[in-house]
């Protein structure tokens, strides 16, 4: 049982595997795609934020999603019982507090068969409590901000800032067909032309979809997950991975999003997956955040170098 004042947990990893995966589960198995929810004002998907308004990634991201949805918060902000009283504020009472986890590692010192002292790196998940801004009382009028209605798109303009961002990439992006697809062997990208989107978005969030594909190959990401061939668990696999990390972007970029269609088919496969192993959303969050962040490693900084291309002091 998670503690109200946002300690962590005293649940095992084990279990809070198997509580969040049940979870997903459920709502697959209801149909609904728990990282693609009614966002709001403009459709438009925004990043769970700390208090401190540094933004949640991978699996978090989805549970304060999936969470803010189930209960209508309106706010992005998320905090423990103690970050809020520091604030001056005060969780109000009965609230019911969520679930958010963070992996880590500790060094312990064995020895081996030999006699010989070795390091050993033993990773382990906890998870600690949070609560939305809207289940709190007397935080800066901030922290309650809905977003503004976004722009509509009916003329469909296209979205400069996506544009540029996707040309950074150096990605071979062809167009024709009418079908959207990243091709390994060869290593492209195609896309139907810009005018055969119901919208900029709509075009903007696919290209995202593809481009999150595009990082596994070998020279890039190199992300092998076990595919096969189509429709096989490594295909499902790689999909989840698209489909998490095309909204994560979609949030990072400020783009509308809305499910795509011939998604919908591939539910039943990912619930395949996420019943086999209780680790693999956690594990597609991460490869999706890994993905993203590739991505943005990509975009010039303010001198037009890219990040990725920058040295490591």
């Amino acid at each position: 049982m998670a503690k109200a004042n946002g300690t962590a947990t005293t649940s095992s990893s084990s279990d809070i595997y198997e509580r969040i995966t049940q979870r997903i589960v459920e709502q697959l198995e209801a149909g609904t795609r728990p990282w693609m929810q009614p966002w709001g004002a403009g459709g438009t998907p925004v990043r769970p934020l700390r208090h401190n308004g540094i933004a949640y990634r991978g699996i978090n991201t989805v549970l304060l999603w999936m969470t803010a949805a189930e209960r209508g918060y309106n706010s992005s902000y998320w905090m423990t019982f103690r970050q809020a009283q520091e604030l001056g504020a005060n969780v109000r009472k009965g609230e019911k507090s969520t679930l958010v986890v963070y992996a880590n590692a500790i060094e312990r010192k064995e020895t081996d068969d030999e006699g010989e002292e070795i390091e050993r790196r033993i990773p382990f998940m906890k998870g600690y409590s949070v609560f939305n801004a809207d289940q709190i009382d007397g935080l800066p009028s901030h922290f309650y901000a809905t977003p503004t209605k976004a722009a509509g798109s009916e003329d469909k303009q296209r979205i400069e800032t996506a544009d540029r961002f996707f040309a950074n990439l150096g990605a071979d992006i062809r167009h024709g067909g009418n079908r959207a697809f990243y091709h390994p062997a060869g290593d492209f990208i195609q896309m139907p032309f810009f005018e055969a989107f119901v919208s900029a978005e709509a075009h903007a969030t696919t290209l995202g979809h593809e481009c999150i594909h595009w990082t596994m190959k070998g020279t890039r990401l190199d992300r092998n997950l076990g595919r096969e061939k189509w429709g096989d668990e490594g295909y499902a696999k790689e999909e989840l991975v698209a489909e998490l990390g095309s909204v994560f972007l979609a949030a990072d970029l400020g783009l509308s999003i809305e499910p795509r269609e011939d998604h919908a088919a591939y539910i039943a496969s990912w619930l395949k997956v996420l019943k086999n192993d209780k680790r693999a959303v956690f594990q597609m969050a991460a490869h999706a955040e890994r993905a993203v962040a590739y991505l943005h490693g990509l975009q010039p900084n303010q001198d037009g170098v890219a990040a990725s291309d920058q040295a490591v002091a």
